[in-house]
């Protein structure tokens, strides 16, 4: 080989690794910047207020509260390692609250008299949603996620796990609550006039039902005749403190939907996501032909996109190395 072409191939070799090295730095980038979107939708006949509570040491989503109309839906982008809960608040009137006045909602208040939460969590009874996102450290890493009724019970919520592309993993199964436990709840557990149904824990205090004092292990606190009702109406939610082995679900690589009175419960046996919503990031829409797989099909379009730019920009500073070295 002659000189020039020898310093050519050598040129070339250099400008080769240094585009790999770029290429892979970039994606592995985006990669770590990746999260989940939850995507909260309303099929209720009434106005929703959901309430968001991100967890110690978890950073807080764009918004902590907002009005949810009927038929519509809104999503939320959540960083990895992101873990906190989603519930609905009923009845809400946020007009000028005074001191003393009972609270703007009926129920799932989380008492700041605004439609933001700012941190507070939601009073009892409230169907919970809750999250624990797999960490950036953690590549591939689990999520972990259940529908709760441990803090009782205001309106039928279920999780849909919705895998991103081919990388999500585990059950990825549907959980939640689409039964409505208000029609069937005890009187002595029933909040005002059928809003809500209390836990026995929180409607009588006693250790054996909050799973407090001598009861505070899974072998000393066991279910009651309440939390098997719930268990029973709704065999893959929280029942009660214990309740973890059939009630709380695993995936990675996946975008959540939160559907408020869902109009068709997921089969219990089925791991395939139900239609899904058009999605719109971090604005609320009013499509009332939501449940359309559209949502995932536009997400898997903005992720080509994103990528499609990020190629762009690599092979420019590829060119630009070529043109340096030689």
């Amino acid at each position: 080989m002659n000189p020039l072409a020898s310093s050519l191939f050598s040129t070339f070799t250099i400008a080769l690794r240094l585009f790999l090295f770029l290429f892979l730095f970039l994606f592995s980038l985006e990669d770590c910047a990746e999260g989940s979107t939850f995507t909260l939708v309303n099929n209720c006949g009434e106005t929703i207020w959901p309430g968001i509570l991100s967890n110690s040491g978890s950073p807080t989503l764009e918004t902590t509260g907002f009005s949810l109309p009927p038929g519509a839906s809104r999503s939320l982008p959540a960083p990895t390692g992101w873990s906190g809960r989603f519930w609905a608040r009923t009845g809400c009137s946020f007009d000028q609250v005074p001191d003393g006045l009972p609270a703007p909602c009926a129920t799932g208040d989380c008492g700041t008299g605004t439609v933001d939460c700012n941190g507070s969590g939601a009073t009892p009874p409230a169907t919970l949603a809750e999250f624990t996102l797999a960490g950036a450290s953690a590549p591939g890493g689990k999520d972990f996620y259940d529908v709760s009724l441990v803090d009782g019970y205001n309106l039928p919520l279920v999780v849909t796990a919705v895998p991103s592309g081919s990388s999500g993993e585990g059950e990825c199964s549907p959980t939640g609550c689409a039964a409505d436990l208000n029609m069937q709840c005890p009187a002595e557990l029933r909040v005002g006039g059928g809003d809500g149904c209390r836990s026995a824990c929180e409607a009588f205090g006693r250790p054996e039902f909050c799973c407090s004092g001598d009861y505070a292990s899974p072998a000393a606190c066991r279910p009651s005749v309440y939390s098997e009702m719930f268990k029973s109406a709704c065999p893959r939610s929280y029942s009660y403190a214990y309740d973890d082995a059939s009630s709380t679900f695993t995936c990675s690589g996946a975008d959540y939907f939160i559907a408020f009175c869902p109009e068709v419960a997921p089969s219990q046996k089925s791991t395939r996501a139900p239609p899904s919503p058009p999605m719109e990031a971090a604005e609320t829409v009013t499509e009332e032909d939501s449940w359309l797989a559209s949502l995932a099909m536009g997400e898997t379009a903005a992720a080509d996109t994103g990528r499609k730019d990020t190629m762009g920009v690599v092979a420019a500073v590829f060119v630009l190395l070529c043109s340096l070295l030689l």
